[in-house]
C-alpha cells in the first residue's frame, strides 16, 4: 500500500510540474511552427547560396530559387499571422458574461497602475496585447471553461494560456493595497450606518451606547484541488463530492472578508488549513491601531469570531427575547456579507471550484477576484447572486474568545434594543 501512494503522488507531481512548466501545441500550432521553420530553413538555404554565387549569377539564382519558395510561403502565410494579428485573432467580440466597457476600464486601470510588471514575452510564445489578455482572463474567471476551450477561441496553445491568466493574476495582486482599502478619517466616518433602523431612526444613538457599524465581518470557503500526497487513494467517491462530506482541510481555502454597507471588501485575509484562529489577526490590529474604529463604532460578526469591545458577535445558543432581539439584528448585517459573497461568486465562477493544486497560484486567483470585485462595484457594475447558507462548522465555533468588556457592551446594547422595541410596541 505504501508504494502503491508513493507512485500515485510521484505521478501526480510529474503532471503538476508538466501542466506549470509545459503544456503541448494544439495541430493549429504545431503546423504553424513547422511552416515557419521550414520557411527559415528555406531563406538561411538561399542567403547563403546567394553569398557564394558571383554578382553575375545572383540575379537568376534568385529568380530561379523563388519559384521553389514561392508555394512554401503561401502556405506558410494561410496557416501564420503577423504579432498584430495574433494580438486581435479570436478576440474581437468578447463572450456574454465580459463586458466590453470593464475590459477597457481594467485595461486602463492597469496601465496607469504605478505597480511595476514585467512585460518580458517568453521566447517562441505568442503575445496578446494587454486588452486581450484581460479579455483572456476575465473569460477565464467569469465561467467555468477549460483552457482548451479559451485556447481554440484565442488561437493560442493551453500552456500559453495558462501563463497568460496567471502573469494577469500577478499584476491584479498589486492593486489590492489601493482597491482593498480600509476606511480612514473622514471616509470611514461617512461610512457608518446604524446597528438598528429603528435606533437609527432616534437622534444621537451613539450617545445611548448603542454604536454605528463601519463592516461586517465573515468568511467563506472556496474548494480547491487537493495538493500532492494528500489525495485518499483508497476512496472511489468523485473528488469533489469527497471533499464536502469529508471537508478535507487541505482542500480549501479560507476566505475571510470585512465589506461595507454597499457590499465593498474593506479588509481580505486568505489561508489555508482548518483557519482556527479565525478573526484573530484582525482583533489583534484593532486593539494595536484604535483609530482604525471612529469613536462610538464596531465591526459586527457571526459565530465562531472572537467578542471584543469591537467586533461584536450574536449570543451563543438559546436565551430569553432580549437576546433574540439582539441576534436578529445582528442578522440583518450577516446578510450583507452573504450576499457580497454570493456576488463574488456569481460574477467570477471559477471560485466554486479552483482545479488547482498549488497553493500560492489559487491564493492568487481568489484575491484577483477580490480585488475585481471592488473594481466593478466602482464601475457600478453589480451582479446578484443566490445567497447559499453554508454549513455551520461548530468545532471551530466552539471556545472562542469573548473579552469582559465586549460581553459588557454586548449585554447593554441588548438591553438598549430592547427596551427601545418594547417602548415602541406600547
Amino acid at each position: 500500500m505504501d508504494i502503491r501512494e508513493h507512485v500515485l503522488s510521484a505521478g501526480r507531481a510529474v503532471l503538476d510540474m508538466v501542466e506549470r512548466e509545459w503544456e503541448p501545441l494544439s495541430q493549429g500550432e504545431l503546423e504553424q511552427r513547422l511552416d515557419q521553420a521550414v520557411e527559415e530553413i528555406l531563406e538561411a538555404d538561399l542567403i547563403a547560396k546567394v553569398k557564394a554565387q558571383p554578382p553575375a549569377t545572383i540575379y537568376v539564382q534568385l529568380v530561379q530559387t523563388q519559384a521553389h519558395v514561392e508555394p512554401q510561403v503561401l502556405s506558410t502565410e494561410a496557416t501564420t499571422s503577423s504579432p498584430v494579428e495574433e494580438e486581435t485573432a479570436g478576440a474581437q467580440e468578447p463572450p456574454d458574461s465580459v463586458d466590453s466597457a470593464a475590459v477597457k476600464y481594467i485595461t486602463d486601470l492597469l496601465q496607469n497602475s504605478k505597480s511595476h510588471y514585467n512585460r518580458a514575452r517568453l521566447a517562441g510564445r505568442a503575445r496578446l496585447s494587454l486588452s486581450h489578455t484581460v479579455l483572456l482572463s476575465l473569460t477565464l474567471l467569469s465561467k467555468r471553461i477549460s483552457y482548451r476551450s479559451v485556447s481554440t477561441r484565442f488561437r493560442l496553445e493551453k500552456g500559453n494560456i495558462h501563463r497568460i491568466f496567471f502573469s494577469f493574476c500577478e499584476r491584479v495582486n498589486m492593486l489590492e493595497e489601493e482597491q482593498i482599502r480600509w476606511p480612514v478619517d473622514r471616509e470611514a466616518v461617512e461610512a457608518l450606518f446604524p446597528l438598528s433602523s429603528l435606533l437609527g431612526k432616534a437622534e444621537g444613538p451613539e450617545e445611548q451606547g448603542v454604536p454605528q457599524v463601519l463592516g461586517v465581518l465573515g468568511h467563506t470557503r472556496i474548494p480547491i484541488r487537493l495538493p500532492i500526497g494528500k489525495h485518499d487513494v483508497e476512496s472511489t467517491m468523485p473528488e469533489v463530492k469527497r471533499m464536502k462530506k469529508e471537508a478535507h482541510p487541505d482542500s480549501w481555502l479560507n476566505l475571510e472578508l470585512v465589506c461595507d454597507r454597499r457590499g465593498r471588501f474593506l479588509h481580505c485575509r486568505i489561508s489555508k488549513g482548518s483557519d482556527a484562529d479565525r478573526g484573530g489577526a484582525l482583533r489583534d490590529k484593532l486593539r494595536q491601531r484604535p483609530e482604525l474604529l471612529p469613536p462610538g463604532s464596531c465591526l459586527v460578526a457571526g459565530a465562531g469570531y472572537p467578542l471584543t469591545a469591537q467586533i461584536l458577535t450574536p449570543h451563543a445558543g438559546g436565551h430569553g427575547p432580549r437576546e433574540n432581539l439582539y441576534n436578529k439584528t445582528l442578522e440583518v448585517h450577516f446578510n450583507i456579507l452573504d450576499q457580497a459573497v454570493a456576488n463574488l461568486k456569481a460574477r467570477f465562477q471559477r471560485l466554486r471550484y479552483l482545479d488547482i493544486g498549488n497553493y500560492e497560484r489559487a491564493r492568487a486567483v481568489v484575491l484577483t477576484a477580490c480585488v475585481l470585485h471592488n473594481v466593478f462595484l466602482d464601475m457600478g457594475q453589480e451582479v446578484q447572486g443566490e445567497v447559499e447558507k453554508e454549513e455551520a462548522m461548530t468545532e471551530e465555533a466552539e471556545g472562542k474568545e469573548e473579552e469582559e468588556e465586549g460581553v459588557s457592551r454586548r449585554d447593554a446594547i441588548s438591553q438598549l434594543l430592547y427596551k427601545d422595541f418594547d417602548s415602541a410596541r406600547t
